[in-house]
């Protein structure tokens, strides 16, 4: 990377942090890092294998984000980069990790898998970070995880949901250095299936996009409503419609044909909402099929970036989805502290993103090391039982400073990985109001017994 190329890089990130707050340092102390960024340009990256951050035992802790600040995903990658720079603040105001302060280096993923891979590969050789919070695109993440274990960098991701994590984990791909804080789409997928079952919807048709996340939630979505008993009208061939698309006409013909009770849309904002004003405009949505739709539609202006009706009703109005839930013993206090800092309720995934961050904080300070070697090996040290649970982040470095266990409870939900890097989790039934508006309607456990259907309760947001 020449210097013209570093300063554009960080032009980039200080336009993003107008809109997003991505950096806390003063004006004087970005240009600092902005030098040595580029001064380290010259330096010979580390060999593949080699330990990746500068320090080998105490000192900075150096974490990196790799989040879609622009791109299809842009509607959430701001404010999990402000969920992920704010957990940084609050560490750093009490203590910091190792006496010192967590220093962040971000990235915009642009949501493009080659643009996160060269993200991810800055990030581990050039400032050679320990931990990597992101992606949140499923494909992004393939693209980057090989990038971070062949650099020992731990990679933790708060929203990429693909099933073909869990298989790659289980065949021991990554070496234990990645993790989620989302809980995987085998259990979203066994969600929608329960929504859909207790809608009485008998025969719905699936239409995705057509990369990692689509895929996967397809497949699992497919596998746990034909256990409950219904029919999926294009098994063999699910609609999917490519990534850059921008128009969809003959997706949707292949979608609603056969007028099935629902469409599963899985989707990101930008390109779903134009599949749902092209069949707005197309009258599909007249009839009686309903529209159910994932955690990748879940954005509080879906309404407003889908549209209204002629009469002035929103096309969105009645619509379902799932997403995971953020009901963890911490999310009060997170969500007190966020909507604080930008005067704007948390999205779906800054509460994951929040806890992604923590985890890794006190994994070092647990290991006495910021080495990606010594985070992956202390992680489940902190956020796994036994220990004394706790679900303030400052409390809990707190206690491992006094030499005491924890089992970190967070914002998202309670943290515990499994040998994977898994979480399980809750999924929220949200739904767009007559006014436009998100709302969250019931909560849907799963986890436990897989031969136990998932439990629908009350939510309490």
């Amino acid at each position: 990377m020449n210097h013209f190329t570093c300063f554009t890089s960080h032009s980039r990130r200080l336009l993003a942090h107008k809109r997003g707050r991505l950096a806390v340092q003063s004006g004087a102390i970005a240009l600092l890092l902005f030098v040595s960024a580029c001064d380290n340009q010259t330096q010979t990256p580390p060999s593949p294998g080699a330990e990746s951050p500068a320090a080998s035992g105490g000192g900075t802790l150096k974490l990196g984000t790799l989040l879609p600040i622009t791109g299809d995903l842009a509607q959430y990658g701001g404010p999990m980069q402000d969920a992920a720079q704010l957990a940084v603040q609050t560490i750093n105001g009490c203590g910091g990790v190792l006496g010192q302060d967590i220093e962040l280096i971000s990235e915009d993923d642009q949501t493009e898998p080659a643009a996160g891979a060269a993200a991810m590969t800055k990030l581990a050789e050039v400032d050679r970070v320990a931990g990597v919070v992101g992606a949140a695109g499923s494909a992004v993440s393939s693209a980057a995880v090989d990038i971070a274990v062949r650099n020992q960098v731990v990679e933790i991701s708060p929203a990429s949901t693909s099933p073909d994590f869990t298989a790659r984990a289980e065949q021991g791909e990554f070496d234990g250095f990645w993790f989620r804080t989302a809980p995987p789409d085998t259990f979203q997928g066994d969600a929608l299936a329960q929504l859909a079952d207790q809608q009485g919807f008998q025969n719905v048709a699936v239409l995705g996009i057509n990369n990692d996340y689509g895929n996967g939630l397809t497949q699992s979505f497919i596998s746990a409503f034909k256990e409950l008993g219904g029919t999926v009208t294009n098994e063999s061939n699910p609609t999917r419609y490519a990534p850059d698309a921008a128009t969809f006409d003959s997706e949707l013909s292949a979608a609603f044909s056969g007028n099935p009770d629902a469409v599963l849309l899985i989707a990101y904002p930008e390109t779903g909402s134009l599949i749902l004003k092209a069949a707005q405009e197309q009258g599909l949505l007249d009839g009686e099929t309903q529209i159910i739709m994932t955690d990748g539609m879940k954005t509080d202006n879906l309404g407003e970036l889908v549209g209204q009706t002629a009469n002035g009703q929103f096309i969105t109005a009645g619509m379902l989805g799932t997403a995971p839930s953020a009901g963890g013993p911490a999310i009060a206090q997170f969500r007190e502290l966020y909507t604080n800092e930008f005067n704007r309720e948390p999205q779906v995934y800054d509460p994951n993103t929040w806890d992604a961050i923590a985890v890794l904080a006190l994994a070092a300070e647990s290991a006495q090391a910021t080495t990606g070697t010594a985070l992956k090996d202390a992680i489940r040290d902190v956020a796994n039982a036994p220990g004394q649970d706790v679900d303030d982040v400052c409390e809990a470095l707190a206690l491992v400073r006094d030499g005491q266990d924890v089992n970190y409870q967070g914002a998202s939900g309670s943290v515990d990985f499994d040998e994977q890097g898994d979480v399980a989790g809750s999924y929220d039934v949200w739904t767009i109001s007559d006014s436009g508006r998100l709302e969250i309607q019931e909560t849907i456990t799963v986890g436990g017994d897989p031969d136990s259907p998932p439990e629908a309760t009350s939510s309490p947001q």
